[in-house]
């Protein structure tokens, strides 16, 4: 039997070889999917409009390809599908329509000669073809494109013919009906948008659909955007924005500013919209829930920005430039940010945004105006940066870029006011101290300061960014301050720093002890500062500013006065006691007036100061030591106080008054101390890890009272207080003697529990070797020289005190420090300690076989000083590593301290 055989057509061959090329993925077009329908609608015979025959076809063909393993074919079948999904949608003409009706003006659809046969939609330019067909010329173009890519003759899509030429005519005719139809409709909606929005409260859905319109309007038909403004539907879309905006909700808002951005590439239109406060409405939609609110505002940003009277505006708009910043700022959404980055560079052009930009944090317009501009721009800069309140990082920025800049101002004598004011603003930042220096801004300072003239403003200024830099220890510690290599802490300079005090401002005084303060309290410079102050009167000059009205005077000089106590202690009592100043100090602690800086520094003063044991009485007297015991214990309570600097000072000055009370062995002392129980005031004290100066006044506390209690044995005090106690009233109620009291090892008579004066009974040595471990050497020589009153015996009773200290550890502890230290004042307290101990005959053995302490003895032997070799040489005899050439009497004569 013959096969059948079936002739297949050109159309039916350009389908389907139109069908495998879509079918490899190629991108196309709604146009080339349509004109693909047509050529299918006639191959198989059917009208191209007849839907539902052609989907009924390609049902039948899916059919008969669902057994098919051909790939090729299968992508066909798919490339159909999508394409004639995207054909059956509608024409889209629902947005001509609308819910309002008019009795005169009624809205007209457009005619099908108005639809483009590829794009469905209103042709804008059409054209004709040698088949008498229109088209979208955009649309007919594409297809040709597409015929020549496939290498095919071109065809008219509607008729299937091969053309012989690809030329299109404008068809003016059919464009002008469809321009009258949209002027038409264009007319109807603008009124019907009109009254929409005239409404008090539009409907959402009708505001959405104004908006809809009129962006349709603005984007299709530019031409008419000013239509769109002569009816006032800009103005109206601006004021339901301001009044609805919070019931509109982000999505809407995002659409009436998307509207409003089209709208803006009309000149006038634009005009209104910042006239109506866009600009505002804007950058509130900045903090909006959606990224197209937020993006639509910044396009109109954007957009306004591009003129420079505009740029003025949004800059001046409150929070605008933060909100920019900020978002600009923001890698997590990139597009925003980039677009933000762009209004905020419109905005730099602008001179007068410059200081709003840095008020924002956007420090670079200034810095690079600051940095490269003229002079006067430079001045300008300087100024605005003099009266702005910057932020620490921003501080830090700046300086590191423009101090040198500033520095090379100040050589100009109109630029010096702005660049000091801006100076100034910087050297508050501690850290910025480094980079000031750096910029060799000190000589330039000291010229104006020391200079012969009398311009009082640029004087406090100068003086106030030295007293900044020179608040902490840093670079201007090595800084040269002229030309002549002098420094901060140099003899000339503090001479004329404390000259000064007497001629210039108010404020400038107080700058300048600021700066004698500060160099002062410098760890390297503080020593000779100390001297050049003492050797230069001026002590006697900072005395009456602690007397002076203003309370900044004050507070500057006791700080200053604070640390010449603590090494010129009997020089500055000279200068107060012949004045009667002493009291001054007892009555500032006791003003709850004063600030809490003056009491701190009061009370050290008053510590540091060397006071007889008359002057501890009358000045001070007994009832100030319950003053001052509620004082710290009220301290002590407190959680707050211990990280103040003022407050841990008053801590410190306490301690060191009620070491006055502990220094004087009369009866009347040692009644208050009893009363206030200061052993244990002083032991609990030593628990505080943070505060080395604490500890070291509470040990050397208990090192007092452990003195005096030697003390009161030898001149037989001790027998008084306790005829005076408790014991004698039993004897007088009883008639029969005291109840015996153990005898205390260490000082081999009865110590009654919790004694005020016996470092065994007060359980306080445990805590004192405990010391002896501490990170600070004056912490750790502190507590040696408490333990050492309890080695001062060496009486027949000696070896039972050794004994009692083995058992509690302090000769291990002070055996294993003095093996680590190195030859300095707390090796030669550890040495004499030692000897002492070394001396009891029947521990001698077994310290004489521990290798790492007579190793120890021998370099202290070869490398201490004076009285460290001594002691150690004594110690080795005892140890029998030497033989007595001096004997055991040599330490005797030496001191022990």
């Amino acid at each position: 039997m013959k096969q059948a055989q079936f002739r297949v057509s050109e159309n039916e061959e350009r389908v389907h070889c139109t069908l495998q090329k879509e079918g490899q993925g190629r991108p196309t077009s709604k146009a080339v999917q349509s004109a693909i329908v047509m050529d299918l609608a006639r191959a198989l015979g059917i009208e191209a409009d007849n839907h539902a025959k052609l989907s009924e076809q390609v049902k039948l063909l899916k059919t008969d390809l669902a057994s098919s393993n051909s790939l090729a074919e299968r992508r066909v079948l798919m490339s159909l599908e999508r394409i004639m999904d995207n054909w059956t949608v509608q024409p889209a003409t629902s947005e001509w329509n609308s819910d309002f009706d008019f009795e005169e003006d009624a809205q007209m659809s457009p005619f099908k000669n108005f639809l483009c046969p590829l794009t469905k939609e209103v042709m804008k330019d059409p054209v004709v073809l040698e088949s008498s067909q229109n088209y979208e010329r955009t649309a007919i173009e594409y297809w040709f494109r597409r015929c020549i890519e496939d290498a095919r003759d071109p065809t008219c899509p509607v008729t299937g013919q091969v053309l012989k030429s690809t030329e299109m005519k404008p068809n003016i005719g059919l464009a002008g009906a469809i321009e009258e139809w949209v002027s038409r409709n264009i007319e109807i909606q603008l009124k019907s948008a009109v009254q929409c929005l005239s409404e008090n409260q539009p409907p959402v859905d009708s505001v959405e659909w104004v908006l809809d319109v009129i962006y349709k309007i603005s984007e299709e038909h530019p031409s008419n955007r000013y239509r769109v403004r002569h009816a006032g539907v800009v103005l109206l879309m601006v004021k339901v924005l301001r009044n609805c905006s919070k019931s509109m909700g982000t999505h809407m808002r995002g659409k009436a500013l998307m509207t409003l951005l089209s709208m803006a590439k009309d000149e006038e239109s634009k005009n209104i919209m910042l006239g109506e406060g866009i600009t505002r409405l804007a950058i509130h939609s900045l903090i909006g829930s959606s990224e197209k609110e937020k993006e639509y505002a910044v396009k109109l940003l954007l957009e306004f920005s591009r003129d420079e009277a505009y740029c003025t505006k949004i800059a001046s708009e409150k929070g605008a430039l933060v909100l920019l910043s900020s978002m600009a700022g923001n890698l997590e959404h990139p597009a925003l940010s980039n677009l933000a980055e762009e209004v905020l560079k419109q905005m730099e052009r602008v001179e007068d945004n410059v200081q709003h930009l840095a008020a924002a944090g956007r420090f670079e317009p200034l810095l690079s105006r600051l940095c490269e501009g003229t002079d006067d721009v430079k001045i300008e800069m300087a100024r605005i940066m003099g009266r702005m309140t910057l932020t620490n990082s921003s501080k830090e920025q700046i300086a590191r870029k423009c101090a040198k800049t500033l520095v090379q101002l100040l050589s100009k004598p109109e630029g010096r006011a702005p660049s000091l004011q801006a100076l100034c603003n910087l050297s508050v930042l501690d850290d910025n101290a480094t980079i000031l220096v750096d910029s060799a801004v000190i000589p330039a300072l000291t010229d104006i300061l020391f200079e012969n003239q009398d311009d009082s403003e640029l004087k406090e200024l100068a003086t106030s960014i030295v007293a900044n830099i020179v608040q902490h220890p840093g670079q201007w510690e090595l800084a040269s301050i002229d030309n002549r290599g002098h420094s901060m802490q140099s003899e000339t300079t503090v001479f004329r720093l404390l000259g000064l005090l007497a001629h210039v401002s108010p404020q400038c005084q107080v700058s300048v002890l600021r700066i004698l303060y500060g160099i002062a309290s410098s760890p390297q410079a503080s020593e000779s500062v100390l001297t050049h102050i003492k050797s230069g009167d001026g002590i006697k000059t900072i005395i009456p500013f602690l007397e002076h009205p203003e309370v900044e005077h004050r507070i500057n000089a006791f700080r200053l006065t604070r640390i010449l106590s603590g090494t010129f202690g009997e020089d500055l009592a000279n200068e107060l006691k012949p004045a009667d100043k002493l009291p001054l100090f007892k009555d500032k602690l006791l003003d709850n007036q004063s600030t809490d800086g003056e009491r701190s520094d009061a009370a050290c003063i008053l510590a540091n100061l060397p006071l007889s044991e008359d002057e501890v009485k009358t000045v001070l007297g007994s009832s100030f030591v319950r003053w001052t015991v509620v004082t710290l214990k009220d301290r002590l309570r407190s959680t707050s106080w211990r990280t103040t600097r003022s407050s841990s000072c008053l801590e410190e000055g306490l301690l060191g008054l009620l070491l006055h009370f502990t220094q004087s062995p009369d009866l009347q002392t040692v009644s208050v101390v009893k009363e206030h129980s200061l052993m244990n005031i002083f032991r609990e004290q030593l628990n505080f890890r943070l505060k080395p100066r604490v500890k070291q006044l509470a040990a050397l506390g208990l090192k007092n009272l452990s003195e005096s209690r030697r003390t009161l044995i030898s001149t037989g005090d001790l027998e008084v207080q306790l005829s005076h106690g408790f014991c004698s009233s039993l004897v007088f109620m009883c008639g029969k003697g005291p109840p015996e009291l153990p005898v205390c090892a260490i000082h081999n008579v009865s110590c009654e529990e919790d004694n005020q004066f016996c470092l065994l009974r007060s359980n306080c040595i445990k805590p004192l070797v405990d010391l002896l471990t501490d990170e600070d050497t004056n912490v750790q020589i502190a507590a040696v020289e408490a333990l050492s009153t309890l080695v001062i015996d060496t009486s027949n009773n000696f070896k039972r005190a050794v004994d009692e200290l083995e058992l509690l550890g302090v000769v291990e502890a002070a055996i294993t420090l003095f093996t680590e230290v190195r030859p300095g004042i707390l090796q030669e307290r550890l040495l004499w300690m030692i000897e002492r101990i070394l001396r009891v005959e029947s521990d001698i053995n077994r310290h004489s076989l521990n290798q790492s302490l007579v190793r120890a003895l021998v370099e202290a032997f070869k490398h201490g000083n004076a009285n460290a070799k001594g002691y150690a040489q004594d110690a080795l005899t005892n140890l029998k590593q030497l033989s007595g050439v001096s004997g055991k009497n040599s330490s005797q004569s030496r001191p022990r301290r």
